[in-house]
């Protein structure tokens, strides 16, 4: 049973930084398909992992989401955030994994971006995602957008990995495959 909130508003953030990795997860998750997808990524590839944190979780009943998010979209009000940014100097690729809404960028990731998005120049942006069933939409062309508003340069890696959200825990050979491709 739902606790009304997100699946994530109980537990202590996701922030496992060190010293020495080149790579970072960044990521959001509502329902918990995403953080299963930034999990799996960092267990393959070493990467630090950071949550994305809003200061007003979502609802776990995904009607009352959906009519948030389609407020927020609407109005271009997205949700604040409740996170601090790491330094990124030492990294050289970020990963930025967050769910598909409405054929486009989770909110959250969009606020992170308009936020925080010139700390991710001169990085390569490599994106992540967890859908259900209608693909990745327009989230590519969002991001790349939202960072050009900001004159942010960034290598973006247009062929995101795209996962079916209810498939994340059988995803293995897929993010494997991703992963190789990217080199």
């Amino acid at each position: 049973m739902s606790d009304g909130q997100d699946t994530n508003s109980q537990n202590k953030p996701t922030r496992q930084l060190t010293r020495d990795a080149k790579e970072i997860i960044i990521y959001f998750s509502r329902s918990g398909s995403t953080e299963l997808l930034a999990a799996k990524l960092a267990k393959l590839t070493g990467a630090d992992i950071l949550e994305i944190v809003v200061d007003k979780p979502y609802s776990g009943n995904y009607h009352r989401t959906l009519s948030r998010a389609n407020n927020e979209r609407l109005n271009a009000d997205y949700p604040e955030l409740r996170m601090s940014l790491p330094d990124l100097s030492q990294y050289r690729r970020v990963y930025l994994g967050f769910p598909i809404w409405a054929m486009t960028l989770a909110h959250p990731m969009s606020s992170f971006l308009l936020e925080y998005g010139a700390a991710l120049s001169h990085k390569q942006l490599v994106p992540f995602m967890s859908e259900g069933g209608y693909g990745q939409g327009s989230s590519v062309q969002k991001i790349a957008q939202l960072l050009r508003q900001q004159g942010v340069s960034a290598d973006l890696y247009r062929r995101p990995l795209v996962v079916d959200g209810n498939k994340v825990d059988r995803a293995d050979y897929q993010i494997e495959r991703w992963l190789k491709n990217l080199g």
